[in-house]
């Protein structure tokens, strides 16, 4: 019998309303997104349900993002839905990975992703930042493209034909124009409040580690796969560690699912707002099982399926 994963977005999945149906409906999701709230003086329900322009703001997008998908995790816990064997998340999303994998508890991470939300949003002011999305070219060309470019980086390798890039705004724009001379079918910016993933964010990734500290990691039974090496994580030793380097270095998510599913995994639940990790995964292997968990009557289908 093949083994399944529980996977998480990251943030750019985010959208009004996500989670309110859950909210309404469920005793244990109500309960994550209340206690969320209380533990950092937000007005959750109105960060997520309303509309509104904070839902987008690095700062509020994470920590919103992390409980929503956690909230949504409660109830599916609630309902006895089958446990993963290993889970994973796309860069804010390995948080909530880490979650359900018992590495934090679900209100430890939100708190931890609060302040990484903060640091981030501080680390490089507005427009000196930049990432693009680079389709339809190898990963290989990529890199070979943007090479001799200074102040830009490889930030996700999403799927096959699909990187994104980050950096200096001047490096990015550079290197958009590399990069379609060498045969990119399209560079598209993308619309974000910084340069993600990128060595710009090195020093918010230091200061992330010092307040990591005294957020407890625990032993658990169930590893998760972390963004940095695509490896599976089994102890506690590493886990700050890695959580610092993520921040400032290449979210590698093709290599993270292939390497899920040389471990045995053709079943994939992804856990939260949007279908942007299902679409990945299909692009990635074609033999695998895929289901999404974003509306309340997705739990029921997950459950029958």
């Amino acid at each position: 019998m093949g083994k399944i994963a529980y996977i998480f977005p990251g943030q750019g999945a985010q959208k009004a309303g996500m989670g309110k149906d859950f909210y309404e409906n469920s005793r244990a999701a109500r309960e994550m997104f209340d206690r969320a709230g209380e533990l950092l003086g937000l007005d959750m329900k109105a960060l997520c349900f309303e509309e509104n322009d904070r839902l987008d703001i690095t700062e509020y997008t994470q920590a919103a993002m992390v409980t929503t998908s956690l909230a949504m995790t409660a109830e599916m816990e609630e309902r006895g839905l089958p446990r993963p064997d290993v889970t994973a998340g796309l860069s804010l999303g390995e948080y909530c990975a880490m979650a359900a994998a018992g590495v934090m508890a679900p209100l430890d991470a939100v708190r931890a992703v609060r302040r990484r939300g903060i640091l981030m949003q501080e680390a490089v002011p507005a427009g000196q930042g930049a990432m693009s999305a680079v389709l339809a070219m190898k990963a290989e060309a990529v890199e070979q493209a943007i090479s001799s470019i200074e102040g830009v980086q490889i930030a996700n390798y999403n799927c096959p034909g699909q990187l994104v890039i980050s950096g200096r705004t001047a490096a990015v724009e550079e290197a958009e124009e590399a990069l379609r001379a060498a045969g990119a079918k399209r560079v598209v910016r993308l619309n974000v409040s910084g340069p993600f993933h990128s060595l710009l964010l090195k020093e918010a990734g230091e200061k992330l580690y010092e307040e990591l500290q005294s957020i407890p990691v625990m032993e658990h039974e169930i590893p998760y796969v972390a963004n940095v090496t695509a490896q599976y994580v089994y102890g506690t030793e590493e886990v700050r560690g890695l959580l610092r380097q993520q921040v400032y270095s290449p979210v590698k998510w093709q290599q993270s699912v292939e390497a899920m599913i040389a471990g045995g995994v053709d079943t994939f639940v992804e856990i939260g707002p949007g279908k942007t990790l299902s679409s990945f995964i299909r692009k990635i292997s074609r033999d695998v099982k895929v289901f999404n968990v974003e509306k309340w009557e997705d739990l029921d289908r997950a459950w029958n399926q």
